[in-house]
Protein backbone atom coordinates (compact mmCIF):
# COMPACT_ATOMS: atom_id res chain seq x y z
CA UNK A 1 0.00 0.00 0.00
CA UNK A 2 3.07 2.37 0.79
CA UNK A 3 4.60 1.43 -2.50
CA UNK A 4 1.50 1.98 -4.29
CA UNK A 5 0.70 5.80 -2.62
CA UNK A 6 4.49 6.61 -3.28
CA UNK A 7 4.45 5.60 -6.56
CA UNK A 8 1.14 7.81 -6.94
CA UNK A 9 2.69 10.98 -5.39
CA UNK A 10 6.01 10.47 -7.33
CA UNK A 11 3.51 10.88 -10.67
CA UNK A 12 1.71 13.90 -9.47
CA UNK A 13 5.02 15.92 -8.28
CA UNK A 14 6.47 15.05 -11.92
CA UNK A 15 3.69 16.47 -13.62
CA UNK A 16 3.52 19.25 -11.53
CA UNK A 17 7.28 19.80 -12.14
CA UNK A 18 7.34 19.17 -15.73
CA UNK A 19 4.65 21.65 -16.08
CA UNK A 20 6.65 24.52 -14.83
CA UNK A 21 9.89 23.40 -16.37
CA UNK A 22 7.70 23.76 -19.96
CA UNK A 23 6.29 27.10 -18.81
CA UNK A 24 9.49 28.43 -17.76
CA UNK A 25 11.35 27.70 -21.12
CA UNK A 26 9.46 30.66 -22.25
CA UNK A 27 12.48 32.30 -20.48
CA UNK A 28 14.36 31.48 -23.23
CA UNK A 29 12.42 33.77 -25.65
CA UNK A 30 12.75 36.95 -23.59
CA UNK A 31 16.23 37.11 -24.05
CA UNK A 32 17.48 34.82 -20.94
CA UNK A 33 20.49 32.82 -22.25
CA UNK A 34 20.19 28.89 -21.37
CA UNK A 35 22.87 29.20 -18.17
CA UNK A 36 20.58 32.12 -16.79
CA UNK A 37 17.69 29.99 -17.63
CA UNK A 38 19.60 26.48 -15.72
CA UNK A 39 20.24 29.15 -12.73
CA UNK A 40 16.36 30.04 -12.41
CA UNK A 41 14.92 27.34 -12.46
CA UNK A 42 17.28 25.53 -9.92
CA UNK A 43 16.30 27.92 -7.62
CA UNK A 44 12.86 27.21 -8.13
CA UNK A 45 10.94 24.81 -5.54
CA UNK A 46 8.11 23.69 -8.37
CA UNK A 47 11.24 22.22 -10.52
CA UNK A 48 12.45 20.65 -7.83
CA UNK A 49 9.81 18.51 -7.36
CA UNK A 50 9.97 17.23 -10.58
CA UNK A 51 13.46 15.38 -9.35
CA UNK A 52 11.91 14.21 -6.50
CA UNK A 53 9.16 12.52 -8.37
CA UNK A 54 11.13 10.43 -10.01
CA UNK A 55 13.24 9.57 -6.80
CA UNK A 56 9.51 8.38 -5.59
CA UNK A 57 8.88 6.54 -8.46
CA UNK A 58 12.41 4.97 -8.57
CA UNK A 59 12.16 3.62 -4.94
CA UNK A 60 8.64 2.64 -5.24
CA UNK A 61 9.47 0.77 -8.71
CA UNK A 62 12.55 -0.62 -6.56
CA UNK A 63 11.77 -4.34 -6.04
CA UNK A 64 9.53 -4.65 -9.25
CA UNK A 65 12.58 -3.75 -11.24
CA UNK A 66 14.91 -6.02 -9.28
CA UNK A 67 12.78 -8.94 -9.36
CA UNK A 68 12.36 -8.66 -13.35
CA UNK A 69 16.00 -8.76 -13.25
CA UNK A 70 16.18 -11.80 -11.48
CA UNK A 71 13.12 -13.55 -13.57
CA UNK A 72 15.17 -12.77 -17.03
CA UNK A 73 18.83 -14.32 -15.25
CA UNK A 74 16.73 -17.34 -14.40
CA UNK A 75 14.96 -17.55 -17.50
CA UNK A 76 18.46 -17.45 -19.38
CA UNK A 77 20.14 -20.18 -17.36
CA UNK A 78 17.06 -22.37 -18.04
Amino acid sequence: MFRILLYILGIIFTSIGLFFIIIYLNLLTIGYSFLDFVKFISRRLEVWLFIIGIICIAVSLERWIKNELLLRRHSKLE
